[in-house]
């Protein structure tokens, strides 16, 4: 098999190359993408059909290794373990643009390996992942519709910069994933700093621009080493039988479908089941040793069509509601008693109870960083999903995939309203207590209200909804504000997006079809923006504005400066200085490079003890203040005297009294205590001190 190269130039003087043909030969389809010195291995396989699968088995892994950038894991054990935060993101976003792609029926195991390389620390691997995915399974012989491609948007100073560098996007407003086939969104993800919609817009139609140009780009790559698609065998519910339960059960599913309760609804639809089953089984009776009848996955389309031909024929939606119309939205703060600050967001059958912790700088989340950005965060949000929320048993264990995209969702939706000069690392915890659509969104606007329930001086309230899409084989297509579970299961379109009054703070979209136009992406934009508003509305009757004070409960704090040549001495050789201050008053005592102090303590007591002991090690030598120090030393020539915590004098003997001193030891001795005066400090920091001095002045 012969290398094949092509080279895409994305502007401002950077390229991403494609490779294929040298590296994973047995793999059905392999590439490798590089921009700059960062590269990836993206491969594709597949196999036959697992017996009994209903469902298509997609899985998709992104893994970084240390030594892509010349590093050794941290820890004791130097080896990658289980995937971090980061690699889930990373294959949660390289799974969503891909699965529209594949044909109806098709239920092949397919899996993806993406596996960074090489990073440079500037630029990033995770749009490399989405892109080279999909170049891996058009390079294959896997059923696939191809041309999907992926970049990152960021705009600095107004102008918009394909796949930015990390310094770039220091100063970027803007954080835009987007992946699409030309002129077609099919799924986006990020953040940006309150931009309104049209400068949102304006960064998609760039992107779709630059799509445009690497989608070209891999067809030529695929008319060179591309392998010809195999057949399948489609795995659809046969034509017959989907017809006969239509006779059976349409009127039946459609009247239980209408019902405006999500759990007497579920039971509507088991009952339809049963009667399904039942004519199913005389209607198609099952020989000895076949297969049986899939009804699940016949009930399964079968609802589809009729939850779709309801909105799009006659604007029927479950729940009654009209198509762009709100359900009822309630909030509640400070329902918890010892929580630093806590909100139930309710709207419909979808609840979040949020909570706020506050903590030391030392609480902070630090993390390893292969790629480049930051290794510490003190804002975090995590979201869980128990199996009640939906009312059902399941598998109790550690957060999935899902849980982990849906809390960064709403973490970094509402992190760029907490001032960065606050001093607290803060968490906040949303548990979902009911579901029927957008919990995401919900967390949203429950953590914004347990965080102004808390004190911490949120810029300004931020709110998220969800709008849906249905679209006909005609051409129609519906959009639907705030959807439920099953318009999500069974609609085309998961839109959310998060934003205060003034623009837009967080947004994600998936889509079940192969891309929605621009001017669709914008009216759903525009949509979505009015409901907004109207959760603004509510959060803000219930608690417009941060709380003054903060919890009885959560940690006070103060902040002390001090001269940045004083941090050693407040450290301490060994930290023995900052470990015996902790160790004696129990608070916590974090020291930035730039002098600032910030002292944490459980009462105020702890904390005014902390603050005396700080302000006493970290003080500096004044000229004309009289000190009470203590006799460290003695020579002939006069006493070094301690006038606090690391800082010492020379008490020369010429200084001692106002009268001629033969001796200094009749003057002071070892552990002595004395009054001293600074009199000088030299340009090396050397500190002069006067006895005669204090006593002439304290007399």
């Amino acid at each position: 098999m012969s290398i094949e190269t092509v080279s895409i130039d994305l502007g401002n003087g950077r390229t991403i190359e494609l490779e294929t043909g040298k590296t994973a030969l047995l793999a059905a389809g392999a590439v490798t993408v590089r921009q700059g010195d960062t590269m990836i291995l993206v491969t594709a396989c597949s196999a036959n059909p697992r017996p009994g699968l209903d469902f298509f088995p997609l899985q998709v892994d992104y893994r970084e290794r240390f030594s892509a950038a010349g590093k050794f894991p941290g820890g004791y054990f130097k080896r990658e373990g289980r995937p971090t935060e980061k690699e889930i993101l990373t294959a949660r976003m390289t799974d969503r643009p891909l699965r529209p792609l594949f044909p109806d029926g098709f239920i092949d195991d397919v899996q993806i390996m993406s596996t960074l390389l090489s990073a440079d620390g500037e630029n990033e691997a995770d749009v490399l992942s989405i892109f080279g995915a999909s170049v891996a399974l058009s390079l294959s012989d896997i059923p696939f519709a191809g041309g999907v491609a992926a970049c990152r948007v960021g705009r600095v100073k107004g102008q918009f910069i394909a796949n930015p560098t990390h310094s770039e996007m220091a100063d970027s407003d803007l954080d835009l994933v987007y992946a699409g086939v030309a002129g077609k969104t099919i799924m986006i993800e990020g953040s940006c700093a309150e931009l309104g919609e049209d400068d949102l817009f304006k960064a998609m139609e760039f992107a779709d621009g630059i799509i445009t140009r690497l989608s070209a780009a891999v067809a030529q790559l695929v008319a060179k080493a591309g392998k010809a698609k195999r057949s399948y065998e489609s795995h659809a519910v046969p034509a017959d039988q989907l017809q006969a339960a239509r006779e059976c059960c349409q009127s039946k599913l459609t009247a239980a479908l209408t019902i405006g309760d999500k759990l007497t609804r579920q039971a509507a639809v088991k009952q339809v089941t049963v009667e399904l089953t039942a004519a199913m089984a005389a209607k198609f009776p099952v020989a000895p040793g076949a297969a049986p009848l899939n009804i699940k996955g016949t009930l399964e389309v079968l609802t589809e069509e009729t939850v779709r031909k309801l909105i799009l024929e006659q604007s029927v939606r479950a729940d009654g509601r009209k198509l762009d119309e709100l359900r009822e939205i309630g909030a509640e703060v400070g329902l918890l008693p010892r929580t630093h600050g806590s909100a139930l967001f309710k709207r419909g059958e979808t609840q979040a109870l949020v909570t706020t912790t506050l903590g030391a700088d030392g609480d902070s989340q630090e993390f390893d960083v292969i790629t480049g950005g930051t290794g510490k965060k003190r804002f975090m949000l995590h979201y869980n999903f128990p199996n009640f929320s939906v009312g059902e048993c399941g598998r109790i264990s550690g957060p999935g995939r899902r849980e982990i995209g849906h809390g960064a969702l709403a973490e970094r939706s509402v992190a760029s309203m907490i001032p960065a000069d606050f001093p607290y690392a803060v968490r906040c915890v949303s548990d979902i207590l009911g579901s029927n659509g957008s919990s995401s969104m919900a967390s949203v606007c429950g953590a914004t209200l347990a965080l102004m329930d808390a004190g911490v001086p949120m810029k300004k309230p931020v709110a998220g909804i969800s709008v849906g899409l249905v679209t006909g084989t005609d051409g129609r297509r519906v959009f639907l504000t705030d959807i439920l579970g099953s318009e999500d299961h069974y609609g085309d379109m998961d839109f959310k997006v998060a934003s205060t009054r003034d623009g837009i703070t967080g947004f994600q979209l998936d889509l079940k079809i192969a891309g929605l136009d621009l001017a669709g992406m914008r009216q759903a934009m525009a949509q979505n923006r009015v409901a907004r508003m109207q959760i603004l509305d509510v959060m803000e009757k219930v608690l417009a504005t941060p709380r003054i004070e903060m919890s009885e409960h959560a940690p006070k704090i103060h902040s002390v400066k001090i001269n940045p040549e004083r941090i050693g001495a407040l450290i301490g050789p060994g930290g023995k200085i900052i470990r015996g201050i902790t160790e004696r008053t129990g608070a916590q005592i974090d020291i930035n490079d730039d002098g600032t102090v910030n002292i944490f303590a459980c009462n105020g007591k702890v904390l005014a003890a902390a603050v005396a002991e700080v302000q006493a090690v970290a003080a500096e030598a004044e000229i004309g203040k009289i000190y009470n120090g203590v006799v460290k030393s003695i020579k002939e020539f006069g006493a070094f005297v301690e006038i606090f915590a690391g800082q010492e004098g020379l008490l020369h003997i010429s200084e001692m009294a106002d009268y001629r001193v033969n001796r200094v030891e009749d003057i002071c001795k070892m552990g002595d205590s004395v009054s001293v005066k600074v009199i000088d400090i030299d340009e090396r920091g050397r500190v002069r001190l006067s006895r005669k001095a204090a006593l002439a002045e304290l007399t």
